[in-house]
């Protein structure tokens, strides 16, 4: 959960292809072995090849509004309704459903113990879910004071996550069971990295925060006094450096020990989208519909490219490739 992908972002920016999936797109593309798997506010999820060609869909019943999770051939996706699928990666058959009480907004996550798998997944009824990768049997429920918007981040013994109860939760994806928690914010709607026992986040209430698990304290926190607005995002780390969107308009970036502010860029329009390094600079997307490549130390404005409606989630870059969904229902590549 670091935003890092180890691909170059093509510098020829053509539209490639395009795929109309009939229902605004407000979920990321999740890739693997050529196979695009990504869901749309009509209810289906769609796996595509890497040509754009459809391989096969599957109607959920409910708008699908947060990432898949691709594992061991599964893909794991939760719907608005509250329903968590999983499905066979290669002919989209339907394998189980496991029912929570509301909606699923963000993409579940796994966690291995001994020969078996877990998924972990959120719901706007207060519980963190463990279920049964193979049988989608519930395992456990960790119940918070509001909803759980976010992903849990998964490390070791550690299972990380924000709730709109304003705390930052830590549990033992074994068994539940809370290790601790710390109170952040109002909100936090976004899912919180993870590097070396310290996780960085963003919150409602326009703060980033860096805790140190394994201290058990608050190392800093930044306020954004002049407007207070979201980090919907969740933060990129890179070296030294911690990137994170805001509906403020701005790209920010901090220093990860300190919490200083080295820059910040206007982006023109406000974002809910995740940055990605790349190997070639910071991805970022806007709610106007920019696509744009920043330089990773100073901010400037490598391009920008107009996709003309509203990105919600980020890019997945992919063979030199740039993969992304759209308000107009579509999925777009980009690249050469």
């Amino acid at each position: 959960m670091t935003g890092v992908s180890g691909s170059l972002v093509p510098s020829n920016m053509d539209i490639r292809w395009n795929f109309n999936t009939g229902g605004q797109v407000k979920a990321s593309p999740v890739i693997y072995e050529d196979k695009i798997v990504i869901g749309s506010t009509n209810g289906t999820l769609y796996c595509l090849d890497i040509n754009g060609d459809l391989i096969w869909k599957r109607q959920t019943g409910n708008s699908i509004e947060a990432p898949a999770l691709i594992l061991e051939g599964k893909v794991f996706i939760g719907n608005l309704e509250g329903i968590l699928f999983c499905f066979n990666l290669s002919n989209g058959e339907k394998v189980w459903e496991y029912e929570t009480d509301n909606q699923i907004m963000g993409a579940p996550n796994w966690y291995a113990n001994g020969n078996k798998t877990y998924i972990l997944v959120g719901s706007y009824d207060f519980y963190l879910h463990s279920v049964e990768a193979e049988s989608g049997r519930g395992v456990w429920k960790y119940e918070l004071d509001n909803y759980l918007n976010s992903t849990v981040s998964v490390d070791g013994n550690k299972g990380v996550f924000g709730g709109c109860d304003g705390f930052l939760h830590i549990v033992n994806p074994a068994d539940g069971k809370l290790t601790d928690k710390y109170e952040i914010a109002s909100y936090i709607a976004g899912s919180p990295a993870l590097e070396d026992d310290i996780a960085y986040l963003g919150d409602y209430d326009g703060g980033v925060t860096c805790v140190d698990l394994q201290q058990k304290r608050t190392l800093w926190k930044w306020n954004n006094d002049q407007t207070n607005l979201p980090f919907i995002a969740s933060p990129a780390l890179y070296r030294d450096r911690v990137y994170l969107t805001s509906r403020d308009k701005f790209v920010y970036c901090f220093n990860k020990k300190s919490g200083e502010l080295i820059w910040k860029k206007n982006s023109g329009f406000r974002i809910d989208a995740s940055p990605l390094v790349t190997k070639s600079g910071l991805l970022v997307a806007n709610m106007r519909g920019d696509i744009q490549l920043l330089n990773l130390y100073d901010g400037q404005l490598l391009w920008n490219y107009e996709i003309g409606s509203p990105v919600y989630s980020n890019p997945a870059v992919y063979k030199n490739q740039i993969i992304l969904g759209a308000g107009d229902g579509m999925v777009y590549c980009i690249g050469k």
